[in-house]
């Protein structure tokens, strides 16, 4: 049976803007209090992800990226020591709204494999906060980067 935890936010800010923060995983530790990644967000890849959800142990494990759409979407599968044990498909979307001037990012994970249900009475409500904080870290970080992007345009084009 898959257990599904799903978060989203809605951003002020361009999809295309939202993906540039979302993919540039170097800079995670600047914004991002509940992940950290090494590797590339191209299918096929294998990257190491580092969770540390609010209140939870920081635990580590090597997910494959399985699908990669451009401003659109990054999924990646990921097991505890192998397939079928603990199993879980993490999502990464990016859905345009207004025209392409805002976005909806979603987060959300679905789980399976005999131990999901047990594991996820444990990790479940840290997992989600873990989620909801890394959303609003994103939707901080992107809305403080095109606000001064914004800034800076205004006043070159004053001192002009």
């Amino acid at each position: 049976m898959a257990h599904e935890l799903e978060t989203s936010i809605e951003i002020d800010a361009p999809p295309e803007r939202v993906w540039e923060t979302l993919v540039d995983f170097d800079r995670y530790p600047e914004w991002n209090p509940f992940m950290r990644i090494a590797g590339r967000p191209n299918e096929g890849a294998t990257l190491t992800v580092h969770l540390r959800p609010p209140g939870g142990r920081e635990s580590e494990f090597e997910p494959d990226v399985t699908h990669c759409e451009k401003h659109r979407e990054l999924r990646w599968l990921g097991h505890l020591v192998f397939p079928g044990l603990f199993d879980g498909e993490h999502r990464f979307r990016l859905e345009p709204l207004d025209g392409g001037e805002r976005a909806r990012f979603e987060q959300s994970e679905t789980f399976s494999g005999v131990l999901a249900g047990l594991l996820l009475r444990f990790v479940g409500e840290r997992t989600r906060a873990g989620f909801v904080a890394m959303n609003e870290g994103l939707k901080t970080r992107v809305e403080g980067m095109v606000a001064a992007e914004k800034r800076e345009a205004t006043e070159s084009t004053d001192a002009a």
